[in-house]
């Protein structure tokens, strides 16, 4: 792949970022539908059984409807080939239900790295980590 489209998917994926940051569920849908093949692979905890793009967008919800004001900041990005890797933080305020646990009204503050494979612009596999378990302490659902 050129530097052209190692820039270009960059370019992309903080675009994707901008969307997700807005908190407005009807703009992140439509990110996902311009970022995001409607088959993509996702490699991650998603419990909603759905697959594709639909699972992206009920995780957002899920998150959105959790954590209103959530945030992704990104950390860092390195881009080789149809790659781009994203090391992000994530903070917010739990003011709705998330995981089984009523909303606490606590900030959370989290780290993640994904790593998007794109084809044609758009991203057709996602692998993650996310520190769950630090989201959880901060939320109280278990000792720190």
């Amino acid at each position: 792949m050129s530097a052209a489209g190692t820039t270009s998917n960059t370019a992309a994926l903080n675009r994707f970022h901008t969307a997700v940051n807005s908190g407005d569920p009807t703009v992140v849908s439509k990110a996902i539908d311009e970022f995001v093949a409607p088959d993509v692979r996702f490699h991650a905890p998603v419990p909603m059984g759905a697959t594709g793009a639909e699972a992206l967008k009920r995780v957002w919800d899920v998150l959105l409807s959790a954590f209103p004001d959530i945030r992704v900041t990104v950390e860092e990005t390195v881009a080789e080939g149809d790659k781009v890797v994203a090391r992000n933080t994530v903070t917010g305020t739990h003011r709705g239900a998330y995981q089984g646990l009523p909303p606490t009204g606590r900030s959370v503050s989290y780290n993640e790295i994904f790593i998007f494979r794109f084809a044609e612009g758009r991203i057709v596999e996602i692998r993650g980590v996310v520190d769950v378990l630090t989201q959880l302490r901060q939320l109280g659902a278990f000792p720190s």
